[in-house]
């Protein structure tokens, strides 16, 4: 069945006579209120809104005096009365709506303003029960605002305060009118401010289903940014979400698309070590060029420099304990794009804001995305996040058992190389990268890469551990470590050769552990 509309006109201009306001947000609510008052505009309102109009010293009417009946249930049913949505539904050029107005003497609405209760920002908070989260979910608001959209023809939904100023603007310019362009614009964002509302209630509870994966994925993300350009100069780019929710810029230029993409890709390396010593992370096209742990951060930073120092140009730091003066000094001779810290001491803020060109960067170590996502063919690829802990098992399948700091070397090296681009080899030696191969198509090229870059720092490779992203599928890669000084290797196994390759470890005296998870990343 189809329902078929009246083929009224649409009027071009519409003069407000009568607006609906009820809103959480009472941010710049009364000069906006009192610039409709100043164009004849009679204002309706309920609760804690109306109040706030009336101490203002504003004429409200309350929505109560118009349906007939109080508010109730603690404030849960107020506006879902046919006085209100039928003065906000109706088509005021149709002759049978009109009719049903004056028989059941209701008035129509020719602005509505509405925003909602705070449920994304409720359950952000840490002690959120699902009583609170239920109690913020506002029902009456998207009812209101989506009943404005829908008669746009009619009627203008406003649901910012963003939006205040435009809507004064034009009333001033157009001598109380607004535009059915306007009227549209505003209801398509409406629409889309419901759909994003709605798809955080299903998110939130979705959290606690047995089902990893959503049946369906809803991604109503507004868009926050328009980016200067995408890789390119000549793509276009734009950012959809909020960024803040995982960091806050601090100083320096807005972030680029390859910023941002450079920024994901750092947030998520330094998540695995939010727990362990001080740890610098840094990196160039997402891939890191250099990690380590240390006894300070200037350590850290030192050693992860010593991995690469061609490549740190131009590139990413983060670390994963506040940004201190010393560390500051370390690291301000370097050309850096983006500093990334959880905090920054203010005399280390002080010398590294110095230079305009550098974005300071200050994160949320708490908040971490539950899925990934990328486009291709049409659609959207969905996975869970590549997870390790540090209580996975690594069984060891070789002779030989590695010692202490070879397993705490292995396990460094392990969370590294899951982060680069595969095919992925990492040499590591006392908890700092010494060599890393990334993005090759074979591993034993990605081996010698490694080597190379550690042999420009004139760095030791003897007694270092090797990490490969995926199973060796021939002995090959690992007696290629084995002969550059790898005492003990890491790798998930899996492969159909996997007796060879630890017959070889075996002869070569090498531990080897396997850890039955790979980590490919493409």
């Amino acid at each position: 069945m189809t329902i078929k509309p009246l083929n009224l006109p649409v009027p071009d201009q519409v003069r407000p006579r009568r607006a609906l306001l009820s809103v959480f947000n009472k941010e710049g609510l009364i000069p906006f209120a009192e610039g409709l008052r100043n164009h004849g505009i009679q204002l309706v309102s309920s609760g804690g809104t109306a109040a706030h109009l009336r101490d203002a010293g504003l004429e409200v009417t309350d929505v109560a005096d118009v349906t007939g009946a109080p508010e109730m249930l603690g404030g849960r049913v107020k506006t879902l009365h046919p006085a209100i949505h039928g003065g906000i539904l109706a088509r005021q050029n149709a002759d049978e709506d009109l009719s049903d107005l004056a028989t059941h003497g209701i008035q129509p609405f020719d602005l509505v303003v509405v925003n909602l209760y705070p449920f994304t920002e409720t359950i952000q908070h840490p002690d959120v029960t699902d009583a609170l989260a239920a109690e913020n979910i506002d029902i009456g608001g998207p009812a209101m605002i989506r009943a404005a959209a829908k008669n746009f023809a009619y009627v203008t939904a406003v649901t910012s305060s963003d939006q205040y100023p435009a809507i004064l603007d034009t009333l001033q310019k157009t001598k109380g009118r607004l535009p059915c362009s306007l009227r549209r614009q505003f209801a398509q964002s409406a629409f889309a401010e419901t759909a994003a509302y709605d798809h955080a209630i299903t998110a939130y509870f979705a959290q606690e289903s047995e089902k990893t994966l959503p049946d369906q994925l809803n991604l109503e993300l507004p868009r926050s940014r328009v980016l200067r350009y995408g890789e390119n100069p000549h793509q276009e780019a734009a950012f959809y979400g909020d960024p803040e929710t995982f960091s806050t810029q601090l100083h320096g230029k807005n972030l680029s698309y390859n910023n941002l993409v450079d920024l994901d890709a750092a947030l998520a390396l330094i998540q695995e070590f939010m727990e362990e010593d001080s740890t610098v992370a840094i990196l160039k096209h997402t891939n890191p060029c250099g990690v380590a742990s240390a006894t300070s951060l200037v350590q850290a930073w030192q050693q992860a420099f010593a991995t690469d120092r061609q490549s740190p140009f131009g590139g990413i730091v983060v670390m994963n304990q506040a940004c201190t003066p010393a560390l500051a000094e370390a690291i301000d001779p370097v050309f850096l794009e983006l500093i990334i810290a959880p905090s920054f001491e203010p005399d280390a803020l002080v010398r590294l804001e110095k230079k305009k060109n550098r974005r300071l960067i200050q994160f949320n170590p708490a908040v971490i995305s539950t899925y990934q996502l990328r486009n291709a063919l049409g659609g959207i690829l969905c996975q869970t996040n590549d997870t390790f802990a540090a209580e996975d098992p690594m069984t060891t399948v070789t002779d030989r058992i590695p010692t202490k700091s070879e397993f705490q070397d292995l396990t460094f090296a392990w969370r590294v190389a899951k982060h680069v681009k595969s095919n992925a080899i990492v040499y590591a030696k006392n908890r700092q990268t010494l060599g890393i191969g990334a993005g090759q198509m074979s591993r034993i090229d990605a081996s010698e890469i490694a080597v190379s870059k550690g042999a420009k720092s004139d760095l030791n490779f003897d007694g270092c551990v090797v990490a490969s992203d995926a199973f060796f599928p021939f002995p090959d890669g690992l007696l290629a470590a084995a002969d550059s000084g790898a005492v003990a290797a890491v790798q998930p196994g899996g492969s159909i050769r996997d007796p060879e390759v630890i017959a070889a470890a075996n002869e070569r005296r090498i531990a080897m552990v396997f850890t039955g998870k790979r980590h490919f990343r493409h």
